[in-house]
């Protein structure tokens, strides 16, 4: 067992080795920012957007190749805003992605003289999502990647020429309101309690405004002396031309910091030796010590002194500078978040005089203390709800300082689904067939939809044709578009309607959806009472159930749900399980469709009638108007048309012309099963055979039984056709869409008995 003292030793140690706080000879630092000059040249901005950098990933664009993407990027922002807080804050892709372009701007330079406030609506998470951004700041300006600094003074009272103890008593002793002879000295063996200052060595100042320590240079030559110090000339070219780095050569040190060392310089004549007291200190963030992260909540009750100082420090200055007028310590509460971050939680009481005063501040970048101006150049962060807008009007020369960013109501329900999973658990999954959870969610943002969309009617013309799939409003297409897919029983046509303009058009409706319906509370309280009624009693939770409890039970909550949405969703769930069965039952010799597809590719750019050998396979093909049109059919399906099937034709052999021969397999090197035109046809092949895999069992009563006695002894006294049949659906609906075993027999029971492939022939 180690000893107490032992234990205190080895704590003290690594406090030690993790303490930032030690300041540093201005000359080292000049030659860390030496080395890493992309870490240290950085304010309160470019920090800000490299810890988003450093905790959302880059993302992934699920349509990386087609012409028409947008951008609308998945981010994973778990480690920013979920991972290690207490009260996690999910971040759908819409918020996501309005976040990281609005952060963006950090690093263009595009940030200054601004207020970012986030406008949300009650119970849309706006105070959990500030809280976990702040803590992560913090956390992250803790690290190496994440450090600032600041100017640390260290005063050498002996370089100065320090008093002699006669007139240092003396002094102090007229600073305390003594006179000269107000005191006799004290007699031999007396002690002496005269107010004197402590004898040290140096008189350390800290700068009040955590100023950047290389702002203690001249403006007109920090260029000179970056092109010295930095190597690394790609950085060094950004920092010469980039808008973001502006400020290292416009900016100025605080009032006291530029005081100081002009006092310094007048009794020292020498620059060098002014740099000799110059230190650079770690700048601690704390947002429960108001260091560097400064918050406010309506109600907290505003600062008595407006105008801050340490009058023992102070003095100390005045003996050791022998003039009380060269240096005023004096500063105000916004030095405490220069280079940090300043903000209000919800504009409203008190708030709203500390956001009024924030005017001229933004504006300016300086404050007012007594006659002396102060630099502020901080990240100011606001929340704000809908109904308070008006305690912001009233300055129309400041609403231009505004930048608004959403935080509404989740519309994407892959994340309010993780919002279910982490306050009731991961087990929850187990309760539902897969696709429920997810529609249940769909029920909760549907009524935070307005219920036109214009932008999908614009696209949509005749939304009637989708009614076994979609709503008639589109709600469900627009819930796949936020979500970042598109459905499969989107038409090719229409697909290809879905232009960039169309795209972004759907997504910018996002800026009014998400503001009514069910609030992020609602939606947990809801699911609760849903989970407890039927999520622990054994059987599975399926869409009549779900459908049930909306119709049924909670009738009060029709009000937010769009009228007919529920008889939507239980369609759409009707399409997507039947295909997920047509996809389990459906094999086929995929070497020789592969081959049928290649052989048809090469027999476009001959005219019939007459034989060829296939360039790819190696067949010989009888190139006549029958192959093309058994081929067209099987892909087309076999209502198309003679007139349908030479177009398509035509369309194929224009595409192999221009783009597949030319570029992809002569330029890019792609064998002809891995180009676009190939999965094209393969795609469109694959998909007319699964819709006809269910006429087999379609009315075969020995199938359904089969279903049902599967895993049981009985099973074993089906036909060996049979067996094979409901043993690979079984286990392709469990290896491919994570049922159980008991799910899978559910479903296929469920489609059977529900005649879907009949009414989605």
């Amino acid at each position: 067992m180690r000893t107490i003292d032992e234990v205190l030793t080895d704590l003290s140690a690594k406090i030690k080795e993790q303490a930032h706080g030690v300041p540093v000879p201005f000359s080292e630092y000049l030659a860390s920012l030496a080395q890493h000059p992309n870490l240290l040249l950085r304010n309160v901005f470019q920090r800000m957007y490299d810890m988003m950098a450093a905790f959302v990933s880059e993302g992934v664009d699920d349509y990386p190749d087609e012409p028409e993407s947008i951008r609308y990027i998945h981010y994973d922002c778990k480690k920013l805003f979920v991972e290690g807080t207490d009260h996690p804050f999910f971040a759908d892709r819409l918020f996501a992605n309005r976040l990281v372009t609005h952060f963006s701007t950090f690093r263009r330079g595009a940030q200054q003289n601004r207020i970012y406030i986030f406008q949300g609506p009650h119970g849309s998470g706006k105070s959990t999502f500030l809280n976990n951004l702040l803590m992560k700041f913090e956390h992250y300006s803790a690290t190496f990647e994440g450090g600032a600094y600041e100017i640390f003074w260290r005063l050498d009272r002996k370089a100065l020429g320090a008093l002699s103890e006669n007139e240092s008593y003396t002094i102090s002793s007229q600073l305390m309101g003594l006179g000269h002879d107000a005191s006799p000295k004290p007699r031999k063996g007396q002690q002496d309690r005269s107010p004197t200052f402590p004898n040290k060595e140096y008189l350390e100042v800290p700068c009040p405004s955590h100023d950047h320590p290389f702002l203690i240079i001249r403006r007109e030559y920090r260029k000179a002396i970056l092109d010295d110090l930095i190597k690394d000339e790609d950085f060094k070219k950004k920092l010469f031309s980039q808008k973001q780095y502006e400020w290292v050569f416009r900016e100025s040190p605080c009032s006291i910091c530029l005081s100081l060392y002009q006092a310094l310089l007048d009794i020292l004549g020498s620059p060098e030796r002014v740099f000799d007291m110059v230190y650079a200190r770690r700048y601690e963030f704390s947002r429960r010590l108001g260091q560097g992260i400064s918050v406010f909540n309506p109600g907290d009750r505003g600062v008595r002194a407006h105008v801050q100082t340490n009058q023992l420090l102070q003095d100390q200055l005045n003996v050791l500078l022998r003039d009380s007028n060269k240096v005023k310590y004096l500063f105000s509460r916004y030095a405490n978040t220069n280079n940090g971050i300043y903000a209000l939680m919800d504009i409203k009481a008190r708030n709203k005089e500390r956001f009024a005063s924030l005017h001229g501040i933004i504006s300016e970048g300086l404050h007012k203390v007594e006659d002396m101006e102060e630099n502020v150049n901080s990240l100011f962060l606001a929340l704000m709800n809908p109904e308070d807008h008006e305690n912001i009007e009233g300055a129309p020369s400041f609403t231009d300082r505004i930048t608004f960013i959403r935080i509404p109501y989740v519309l994407d329900y892959n994340t309010e689904v993780q919002i279910y999973r982490n306050i009731f658990g991961d087990q929850i999954e187990r309760a539902f067939l897969p696709r429920i959870l997810d529609n249940f969610a769909k029920v909760m943002i549907a009524s935070r939809l307005t219920e036109d969309s214009e932008a999908c009617r614009e696209w949509i013309e005749d939304p009637t044709q989708y009614t076994l799939y979609c709503d008639g409003k589109l709600q469900l297409l627009k819930m796949a578009v936020y979500a970042g897919h598109l459905p499969s029983w989107l038409k090719e046509e229409d697909r290809r309607r879905f232009t960039v303009k169309r795209r972004r058009a759907i997504i910018a409706e996002s800026k009014v959806d998400g503001n009514k319906g069910f609030s992020g509370r609602d939606s947990i309280k809801i699911f609760n009472e849903f989970y407890s009624i039927y999520g622990k009693n054994g059987a599975l939770i399926t869409m009549p159930v779900l459908c049930n409890y909306f119709r049924e039970r909670r009738r009060d909550l029709g009000d937010l749900i769009p009228e007919g949405f529920l008889e939507s969703l239980l369609n759409s769930y009707n399409y997507a399980v039947l295909q997920e069965v047509k996809e389990c039952l459906y094999y086929f010799n995929e070497e020789r469709v592969s081959k049928d597809i290649q052989n048809y590719i090469c027999a476009i750019n001959y005219e019939p009638p007459r034989v060829e050998k296939c360039l790819y396979t190696g067949e010989t093909v009888e190139v006549s108007e029958e192959f093309f049109n058994n081929m067209e059919r099987q892909i087309l399906g076999a209502g198309a048309t003679a007139r349908q099937m030479r177009a398509f034709r035509t369309e194929i052999q224009r595409q192999y012309a221009s783009t597949t021969l030319t570029q992809e397999m002569l330029l890019e090197g792609r064998p002809i099963t891995e180009t676009s035109v190939y999965k094209s046809l393969l795609e469109g092949y694959s998909h007319n055979l699964k819709e006809k895999v269910m006429e087999p069992f379609l009315g075969n009563d020995n199938f359904r039984r089969a279903i049902k006695d599967f895993d049981v002894d009985s099973f074993k006294a089906y036909d060996k056709r049979i067996r094979r049949d409901v043993t690979s659906l079984i286990k392709n609906l469990q290896r491919r869409y994570k049922y159980t075993a008991k799910g899978a027999k559910e479903l296929c029971i469920y489609v059977i008995d529900n005649d879907l492939a009949a009414r989605f022939a």
